[in-house]
């Protein structure tokens, strides 16, 4: 028989939209499972850019999702709703949350957790979910980055970059990324990608130009849009795709229509949290299939910068923040 489990979990709630300081911790009800979902006890959640904008207000969750923030966690299967035939108490796994994952437990419907591949610790597998659900989406399917083409990512050092890096290189893509210093640019090239920019000293668009001789990339990954878009769109080869995902640097622009019609270029962007059940079920599937054994074989790993104890989530926001990451940062709920 399973040990009781406490009444009561350690969590990080937003108290108000604001600063990194907002952040606190408090005391709350373990979540109960309802028909589909597990209880996992958490061992380490990942920190993502939706969190910090949740915080300040300008990504409020989804209906019925958790007001705690957090998207992605690993961690141990301890209790399971109804209606679940594939997981057990005791399973390890990670999971792909709406909201909860800064806690000691959270809720999952059972189609978002996935096996933790090969030798991964918690923290690493905390590192997963959203980065490589995330990617999968907007890369593989809505930019349908395929066999021979090419792909820009801009941010190439950011959790999403280095996971868009390691499985195009790993699929055969030539990979071209923006990074902000010399020594993201570097860290770049040795995960894969054939070219680093440093956006503070070259000018993107000629660089691509000139590594394609002219032709440009068939997708950009862009986490920045704002005044970016025009200039993107003189990187993209005729049928290019322009999969943006975030907005850093702003969310209005102009654009001359003459060259997307012109070149048949395409526009497009998602967000990943208000999806349903069944489209990140699909996803789950499509991951498992097709990289979980890259993972597992040691082909692409995720890429921690550091690691923070659940109550200094607070710190891991103003490193996210400062942008002086490389790859993931993680909370830990509990050591690995």
């Amino acid at each position: 028989m399973s040990p009781a489990l406490p009444k009561n979990m350690q969590a990080i709630e937003i108290a108000k939209p604001g600063p990194p300081d907002v952040l606190q911790p408090v005391t709350r009800p373990i979540p109960e499972p309802t028909s589909g979902e597990l209880l996992i006890q958490v061992s380490a959640a990942g920190v993502n850019r939706p969190d910090v904008m949740q915080r300040t207000g300008m990504y409020p969750p989804p209906p019925g999702a958790s007001d705690i923030p957090g998207l992605e966690v690993s961690g141990t299967v301890v209790k399971l709703g109804s209606n679940i035939s594939r997981w057990k108490t005791g399973d390890r796994v990670c999971a792909l949350v709406a909201g909860g994952g800064y806690a000691e437990y959270v809720t999952a419907p059972w189609q978002q957790c996935l096996p933790i591949p090969g030798d991964l610790s918690m923290s690493e597998a905390a590192a997963l979910p959203e980065t490589f659900f995330t990617v999968w989406s907007n890369v593989f399917e809505r930019g349908g980055l395929s066999a021979g083409e090419t792909l820009l990512v801009q941010g190439g050092s950011s959790g999403i970059g280095v996971a868009a890096i390691q499985l195009a290189h790993a699929f055969g893509n030539r990979v071209f990324v923006t990074a902000g210093s010399d020594e993201k640019c570097r860290t770049c090239e040795r995960l894969g990608a054939e070219r680093a920019i440093n956006y503070k000293i070259e000018d993107f668009v000629d660089v691509v130009k000139e590594i394609t001789d002219g032709r440009g990339v068939d997708v950009i990954l862009d986490m920045v849009a704002g005044d970016y878009v025009p200039r993107e769109l003189q990187c993209l080869a005729d049928d290019g795709r322009l999969v943006i995902i975030a907005f850093l640097g702003g969310t209005k622009t102009q654009l001359n229509m003459t060259d997307i019609l012109r070149r048949r270029l395409t526009i497009t962007g998602s967000t990943l949290r208000p999806r349903p059940v069944a489209f990140k079920a699909r996803l789950a599937s499509a991951l498992e299939e097709k990289v979980w054994p890259l993972i597992a074989a040691g082909k692409v790993r995720p890429v921690i910068h550091s690691r923070y104890p659940l109550q200094e989530a607070r710190e891991a926001h103003r490193v996210m923040e400062s942008s002086s990451h490389i790859g993931k940062l993680i909370l830990q709920a509990s050591p690995d």
